[in-house]
């Protein structure tokens, strides 16, 4: 009996370690670019939009119209990176001014800092 006691919590600890490693390993971590990529981040962005579509179109509850809604404005959000992607490749020096821990400005102008956060 001891030895099947000590056989499951040995596989519990396993379990326990691989766990909360793999989780670490998938941490959101900064986007790299890829060979040629000027906008990781917006790429990044595009990647779990899709990615949050998938999920969404085979969920197997309509939630009273409202993962419908999700869906449409998941694809409003990917239609507005590519649009910006779009506008930055066409206009390659526009847009790229930051302000300290701030958006990029519109067109290079004042630069945008975030919102206050509020508790």
């Amino acid at each position: 009996m001891l030895k099947r006691g000590f056989g499951v919590g040995l596989v519990l600890v396993v379990g326990l370690v691989l766990g909360t490693s793999s989780v670490a390993f998938t941490q959101d971590k900064p986007a790299r670019p890829e060979r040629g990529e000027r906008h990781p981040q917006i790429q990044a962005a595009m990647h779990a939009l899709r990615n949050a579509e998938r999920h969404l179109e085979r969920a197997e509850h309509h939630f009273g119209g409202h993962r419908a809604k999700a869906l449409e404005l998941v694809k409003q959000a990917e239609n507005e990176l590519e649009a910006a992607l779009a506008y930055a490749k066409a206009n390659p020096e526009k847009g790229t001014k930051r302000a300290p821990g701030g958006t990029p400005a519109p067109g290079g102008g004042t630069p945008t800092m975030p919102a206050p956060k509020t508790q």
